[in-house]
């Protein structure tokens, strides 16, 4: 996954903080629907300077896709499952499946909280600088 981000700060150690502002799930274009109240979030990471980025340059980062699909997977794929397992199991018992299903998303969110908590405290995701934001504008001007 690839995003334009602001260097924020330099560090000595090959890192550097960027700034990146999230716009809400509909890309931020409110104007067109009369708008959501949807509200950019600011997030500052801390990447990987290969290129040697000084502090205000707009460059790209890009992070590894595995973590985000695995989160992605967890979070709308579990709950789907575990009802649909205590369901069954509840009817295979002779017993109210819809009791059991609920019981079992009930179970998957309580999961997917204790996941993320896990994850935040790992923090293993990798941001890496790849290149400057021109380089990128110019790139896709020669293409079109």
């Amino acid at each position: 996954m690839e995003q334009l981000v602001r260097v924020r700060e330099v560090y000595d150690n090959g890192t550097a903080q960027v700034v990146c502002v999230r716009e809400s799930a509909c890309s931020g274009d409110c104007h067109k629907c009369s708008g959501c109240g949807a509200a950019k979030e600011t997030i500052l990471l801390t990447a990987d300077n290969p290129i040697g980025a000084g502090v205000g340059d707009l460059v790209n980062v890009r992070s590894e896709t595995g973590p985000v699909l695995k989160a992605a997977v967890v979070l709308y794929m579990m709950p789907l499952v575990l009802f649909f397992a205590g369901y069954a199991a509840g009817a295979a018992l002779g017993l109210s499946g819809g009791v059991f299903g609920s019981l079992a998303f009930v179970l998957s969110v309580i999961l997917i909280v204790m996941y993320d908590r896990h994850i935040a405290k790992k923090d293993n995701t990798i941001y890496t600088i790849t290149g400057y934001a021109a380089d990128t504008l110019l790139k896709s001007k020669k293409r079109g």
